[in-house]
C-alpha cells in the first residue's frame, strides 16, 4: 500500500515539477516552489505539497516563520528496489531518473529523511544502538558506543577499520540522538570531513516516525552522493528488520 501512495503521488505531472525543483535545490520554501507552477495558486500548490507529504515523497522544516521543504529519498529507495531492480526491463524505462534522483547531489549542505516504522520507540531506539541490531543492516556492521554525551562511537568493518565514526553529542533514549559523523571509509588519508547526524524518534499510536537529519555536508563533494544513497538502504534496512523481523535483501 506505501508503494500505491508513492505512484499516485508521482502520477502528476505538477507534483514531479515540485520534486524537481527540490532535486535542484533542496531546503525550499512554499513561495520559491510556487514560482515553479507560475499558473498555479499558492493553494495548489500546497495541495500537491500535502500529497508529496503524504506520501513521504517530501519532509518539511520550521525555520522561524517559514516552512522548509526536503526531498525524502526513502520512498524512492524503496521504489527502486522493489520494483525497478525486479524488472529491470523495460520498468525502468518507465521510472526513468529514480537511481538518479538517488546518487545526485542536491544544492544544500542538510540532507533531511523521514520514515514511518510499524514499532515501539524503545525497539527503534535499540536498533539505532545495539550492534547486534546494527549488523543486520548497516552494512554488516556492529556499533560500538557506551551512548554516553561525550563518549566515542564507530561502525567498523567487517574486514578491518571503520565506516564510521565520531562522538555521542546527545543521547535522550528513546527520543534523540545527536553525533558527530565522519567518513572515515571514504577518506583513508585521514582528511575525512565532520558533519552532524541527528535521529529523532516520535511515536504516532503503534508506530514510530523516525527522522533523520544530516547537516554539514558538502554537496560539491562527490562522494557526498553515496552518503546520501547509503542512508536511504539503511533506513529502509532498519525499517524491514523491525516490520519483519529479516533483513533487507538488497541487490548489489
Amino acid at each position: 500500500m506505501e508503494n500505491d501512495t508513492v505512484f499516485k503521488a508521482l502520477a502528476d505531472e505538477h507534483r514531479r515539477t515540485l520534486l524537481d525543483a527540490l532535486f535542484r535545490q533542496d531546503g525550499q520554501t512554499l513561495s520559491e516552489l510556487c514560482d515553479y507552477l507560475p499558473h498555479m495558486t499558492r493553494y495548489g500548490v500546497m495541495k500537491h505539497l500535502n500529497v508529496l507529504a503524504d506520501a513521504n515523497l517530501i519532509t518539511t522544516e520550521k525555520v522561524g516563520r517559514e516552512k522548509h521543504h526536503y526531498l525524502n529519498a526513502v520512498p524512492i529507495q524503496s521504489v527502486y528496489e522493489r520494483w525497478v531492480s525486479k524488472y529491470a526491463q523495460p520498468f525502468a524505462q518507465t521510472l526513468t531518473g529514480l537511481k538518479a534522483l538517488l546518487e545526485d547531489s542536491t544544492m544544500t549542505d542538510k540532507h533531511i529523511m523521514q520514515i514511518f516504522i510499524q514499532t515501539t520507540p524503545q525497539k527503534l531506539w535499540q536498533a539505532l544502538t545495539s550492534g547486534a541490531l546494527t549488523k543486520l543492516y548497516y552494512f554488516g556492521s556492529e556499533v560500538e558506543s557506551d551512548w554516553q554525551p561525550g563518549s566515542p562511537y564507530h561502525y567498523p568493518m567487517p574486514g578491518g577499520g571503520n565506516f564510521v565514526e565520531g562522538e555521542v553529542l546527545v543521547s535522550d533514549p528513546p527520543h534523540r540522538l545527536v553525533t558527530t559523523f565522519l567518513p572515515v571509509f571514504q577518506y583513508p588519508d585521514g582528511t575525512a570531513p565532520q558533519s552532524t547526524v541527528t535521529w529523532t524518534i516520535e511515536q504516532q499510536g503503534n508506530t514510530c516516525k523516525l527522522t533523520l537529519i544530516h547537516e554539514g555536508l558538502d554537496m560539491n563533494d562527490e562522494k557526498t552522493p553515496d552518503l546520501i544513497e547509503g542512508w536511504a538502504r539503511i533506513t529502509s534496512g532498519l525499517k524491514t528488520l523491525l516490520e519483519t523481523g529479516n533483513p533487507l535483501q538488497l541487490n548489489a
